[in-house]
């Protein structure tokens, strides 16, 4: 177990300790649905603190293998389903963070140069019998290691898009870096699964999107994945009895976002701080960059108007 490559599922056990925690797991049932299948590859965007980083930490617990983790499962909703113990830590599974990759570089050939070659180091200890100075190149480095082990690779990216934020007027190191995720991850066979989150939709440019192999689930249009980030009024409300709030009130202050007319979904972070501080106060508005709420208020205000 490494840092990066299966690594332990510390993040994912603290957040089962918390204080306050809403059982998501059957997200495991939607992306194992999706597991090595042509449509394994998804990208997430939700604006901050809706969940995001959680569940990611979650699917690594899941499919990291060289692990046991069942005990952290086997009270959740997942455990019950058909799909759970057949592929319980059955992957080699790739957390990064890739703000944390762009924070220790200047570039964005620095940031993709620091991400292959901690990646790689790691695939070393990991599997040292085989002679990975044979490869060419970060994407032999994966083909090597999948055939040798015969474990697809589950591929979580948390905060994919920080690029586009940090150098929004950089079109050549967009265009790298999009460069780069298209040919480590697209038509490979060692992707069991490649799962992005992210505040921006993919970027596109040209006349094509160079990573049109991922489905979108948006705010907007989160299909399958809709009840799996942001708290729901039901979820909202049973807090609220087993805290001793008032689920009125918290529904009056923290119900801004409308993915359907009559189903609001509540911002978690906002929730759990005012149940855990005992305060109503403006958190949501504290964890968000003003131009993307906005968008999102916009389209809150259009549904809430026909």
């Amino acid at each position: 177990m490494g840092i990066f490559v299966n690594p332990r599922p510390d993040h994912f056990e603290m957040d089962l300790n918390s204080e306050i925690y809403v059982d998501k797991s059957e997200l495991i049932k939607e992306t194992n649905a999706l597991y090595r299948t042509g449509r394994r590859f998804i990208c997430i965007s939700r604006p901050r603190r809706f969940g995001k980083t959680m569940a990611a930490h979650m699917l690594a617990a899941y499919y990291s293998s060289e692990q046991n983790n069942h005990e952290l499962f086997k009270n959740l909703k997942i455990a019950t389903h058909s799909t759970y113990k057949t592929h319980l830590n059955q992957a080699n599974v790739l957390m990064i963070n890739m703000q944390e990759f762009l924070s220790l570089s200047t570039t964005v050939e620095g940031m993709l140069t620091l991400l292959t070659t901690k990646i790689t180091d790691e695939l070393k200890v990991t599997y040292p019998e085989l002679d990975y100075d044979k490869a060419t190149d970060f994407i032999q480095v994966m083909r090597d290691t999948y055939l040798h082990c015969r474990k697809p690779f589950v591929i979580l990216i948390d905060e994919w898009d920080c690029l586009f934020r940090e150098f929004k007027n950089d079109l050549n190191a967009q265009k790298v870096y999009l460069d780069f995720l298209r040919l480590w991850l697209k038509d490979q066979a060692y992707v069991g699964l490649a799962y992005m989150t992210g505040i921006l939709p993919i970027k596109k440019y040209g006349t094509h999107s160079a990573l049109n192999m991922f489905k979108e689930y948006a705010m907007t249009n989160p299909g399958r994945f809709l009840g799996y980030f942001g708290f729901s009024s039901d979820e909202v409300e049973r807090l609220c009895l087993e805290h001793d709030a008032d689920f009125s009130e918290i529904k009056s202050w923290y119900n801004g976002y409308f993915i359907e007319l009559d189903k609001p979904i509540y911002n978690p972070k906002s929730v759990v701080s005012s149940l855990e501080d005992g305060l109503l106060d403006n958190y949501w508005n504290k964890t968000e960059t003003y131009e993307s709420l906005r968008d999102y208020i916009n389209l809150d205000f259009e549904l809430s108007s026909r």
